[in-house]
């Protein structure tokens, strides 16, 4: 009896630093500190950028179109003569904060569906991930466009719609993972207490799932990212004339010969924060999974993507 009590409270005491050694390993990767440094940069843009003194959004700089100069600022005017500095410094810090609200919710419903079909099993099991196939089937940006186009374009909605589209791959994700964890022993020792369900996947299960919860976090932040940026350049989420990085992609695409920074700056910004988050989130894998099996993980996460080619 006294060997079976300890063995769950010890293993739930060494999950508690799960996540902290998960990101510690990745830091000391080359990968790690990498993407780490290219998505601080990026972030710092987007969070420092609107305190930047002397820089309006909104305000006429020169002529549509200008040149980078002295009076077009460092990175010329767009299609309203606004500097594209002004908006690119201002445009970034509502994407970013609708892309983590989008991956939490999508990451927290995605891992309480996979974990809890995983170990309920059975026909819990089995309606639980036949819905996550069904909706997988769908790709995730046209699933995403359904939703905003019938629930509405605003911010709040655009946040559901990417969330309720990236889920079901979290769920597949999870799910896979929480299968082995379900079966150890320690698990299967404080079920035999009598511990409810509630608190063995709280409490036992989830803490065991940090590294790949963390790499999800990841891939999902970027795909999050990727998707309000495309939904964003299409229309929905941002009302002008607030500045948005894929809103200005869009409305600076026609004077992309005369000034191309109001296409390329937001671009190669969106490029490199992706670039950034995709790279940390390999290094988890690679440093608290190990190489070979961190190759099988991202395969596994990555390969329903191609759905939105």
């Amino acid at each position: 009896m006294t060997t079976v009590a300890q063995v769950p409270i010890g293993t739930k005491h060494r999950s508690k630093g799960g996540l902290r050694r998960a990101l510690r390993s990745a830091r000391t990767t080359n990968r790690g500190r990498v993407g780490l440094g290219l998505t601080f940069v990026v972030g710092l843009v987007a969070i420092a950028g609107p305190l930047v003194p002397g820089q309006d959004p909104t305000a006429f700089a020169a002529p549509p179109f200008t040149p980078p100069g002295a009076h077009s600022g460092l990175l010329g005017t767009d299609v309203l003569g606004r500097s594209v500095l002004a908006r690119v410094l201002d445009g970034g810090w509502q994407l970013l904060i609708m892309a983590v609200i989008a991956t939490a919710i999508a990451v927290a419903l995605g891992a309480l569906a996979g974990v809890t079909a995983a170990y309920k099993e059975g026909w819990t099991d089995a309606l639980v991930m036949r819905g996550a196939d069904v909706l997988l089937v769908i790709p995730q940006l046209v699933l995403a466009l359904l939703l905003v186009s019938a629930a509405g374009a605003g911010p709040a909605v655009l946040i559901f719609a990417v969330a309720i589209s990236q889920a079901p791959q979290v769920a597949r994700v999870i799910h896979a993972s929480a299968q082995g964890v379900c079966e150890r022993d320690f698990v299967k020792a404080v079920e035999l207490w009598g511990v409810p369900g509630r608190l063995v996947i709280t409490r036992q299960v989830l803490p065991n799932l940090v590294t790949p919860l963390s790499v999800e976090c990841g891939l999902r932040l970027s795909f999050s990212i990727i998707m309000i940026s495309g939904l964003n350049f299409l229309g929905f989420g941002v009302t002008p004339p607030d500045p948005s990085w894929g809103v200005m992609i869009n409305e600076n695409r026609i004077g992309l010969s005369t000034n191309p920074w109001g296409v390329t700056a937001p671009a190669i910004l969106l490029g490199i924060l992706a670039v950034g988050i995709n790279l940390f989130a390999d290094a988890i894998a690679r440093a608290n999974l190990g190489e070979a099996a961190a190759e099988t993980f991202e395969v596994t996460s990555v390969l329903p993507q191609e759905q939105l080619l």
